[in-house]
């Protein structure tokens, strides 16, 4: 069983142009990540956004920088300089719309949806609690709304999309990040997948997939995807929809974790400057870890920025002085994944404790991987609570003297001592 994905999203905006990306390489290896994430490179449309792209085969003014080189050749070069540290490219890859301006939009007028006047229409996210609620609707009116459903020309459209990715997977990307992968009918992506594979036979697939409607991710089943994204960002460790969603879309493929991305405010910024900021990062990292196959964090998470990644206005004199560093603690956590096997797939997971017991108590156990894996969560930012160690062992089906602790914490030989924003985990002998 090979180890599932331990992700650093390198946010370009942030990071500058390409020929500055790889500077960034090295810490990323030491963290002990295995991939690294970029959001859109291409060129952009008029209102500047990453995710309104104009040309998918030219760079973003911003990163082509002074560089007279084309972009196959500092694309091919950066992913090069990973390779050589170890250390795999995924792209995001946005085909459910390009910007209102792009030049397929004249070019290609049968790929996209239209309004009943004729013009093209904008793609919106509706809100998953009132999703026929128009009014509560985010409409995105620098995009254009490719129509996969009504196209005449569907055949020449799945075409461009298949050539685009052999392509990027010819330049060296190892992976592909679907954004808004549930609105691609499942049927495109599975002729999508087999052709970066022809390129690539390791390329993997990721559909991001977060705010739709559970049917929307249903129908990517037979899609081929490696990993989905999943919602536990959002989680308040009480409520059941997680392990609910967790059980229905791990029949699908294994989930990538995350305690904050480009689309959320930063965790910290939500702290406003508390001390308690940089244990709060530390618990959510390590959750996002224990809890799903896959894990990813968004670059200065590390670090405790606040400024939340712009797709238009971000820039590289916009990264933060550290507020805390959590370089250390990320690539203890990362080394731990990589070793524990059952960490790596996607198995039964329960929760122990009642919605109001101050510590929240997940018990994971292998499918593949032998043994259970337990995680103990105080989410109170005030106070301690404790476990009882007997309890802890007799769920993992061990003594307590044969349970051992992932990460090492102080002795608990009765009671497992959770001070605010811990959380701690524990193995049976086998995991």
């Amino acid at each position: 069983m090979s180890p599932a994905p331990r992700i650093y999203n390198l946010f370009p905006l942030l990071a500058g142009p390409v020929a500055e990306w790889e500077r960034h390489l090295p810490r990323v290896a030491d963290m002990g990540f295995d991939w690294v994430f970029v959001n859109p490179f291409h060129y952009p449309g008029q209102s500047g956004s990453l995710y309104a792209v104009k040309d998918y085969y030219r760079l973003h003014p911003l990163f082509q920088g002074d560089s007279p080189e084309p972009a196959t050749t500092l694309l091919a070069r950066f992913t090069d300089a990973a390779h050589r540290l170890g250390l795999r490219v995924m792209m995001d890859l946005v085909i459910n719309h390009t910007a209102q301006d792009s030049h397929l939009v004249a070019e290609h007028p049968a790929w996209y949806a239209r309004e009943p006047d004729g013009s093209v229409r904008s793609p919106y996210a509706a809100d998953p609690a009132e999703p026929d609620n128009v009014a509560r609707r985010t409409v995105w009116v620098d995009l254009a709304e490719i129509d996969y459903a009504h196209s005449a020309d569907r055949a020449g459209l799945i075409g461009y999309w298949r050539d685009l990715v052999a392509h990027y997977a010819g330049l060296g990307f190892d992976g592909f990040r679907g954004d808004a992968a549930y609105k691609v009918p499942g049927d495109v992506w599975g002729e999508l997948i087999p052709a970066a594979r022809r390129v690539n036979g390791e390329v993997r697939f990721f559909a991001e997939t977060l705010g739709c409607q559970p049917e929307e991710v249903t129908q990517l089943q037979s899609a081929g995807f490696d990993y989905l994204f999943n919602s536990s960002k959002w989680w308040d460790f009480r409520a059941p929809w997680l392990l609910e969603q967790y059980e229905r879309f791990r029949a699908i493929a294994p989930s990538v974790a995350f305690p904050e991305s480009h689309d959320t405010e930063r965790l910290a910024a939500e702290w406003n400057g508390d001390n308690r900021a940089g244990r709060a990062s530390r618990l959510r990292y390590l959750f996002a870890a224990a809890f799903s196959s896959g894990v990813m964090l968004t670059m200065g998470y590390e670090y405790g920025f606040r400024g939340r990644p712009h797709v238009v206005h971000t820039r590289p004199e916009h990264w933060e002085s550290p507020q805390f560093d959590l370089s250390g603690f990320v690539a203890e956590v990362n080394r731990m994944k990589a070793r524990v096997r059952l960490l790596n797939e996607e198995g039964p997971q329960t929760a122990l404790t009642p919605p109001h017991d101050p510590v929240v108590a997940l018990l994971r156990s292998g499918v593949r991987a032998p043994g259970r894996v337990l995680t103990l969560i105080n989410p109170d930012a005030h106070a301690g609570h404790c476990y009882g160690a007997a309890d802890a062992a007799r769920v993992l089906g061990c003594r307590p003297e044969d349970m051992r602790e992932l990460l090492p914490g102080p002795p608990s030989p009765e009671w497992i001592d959770l001070p605010p924003l811990a959380i701690r985990l524990f193995a049976s002998p086998e995991a």
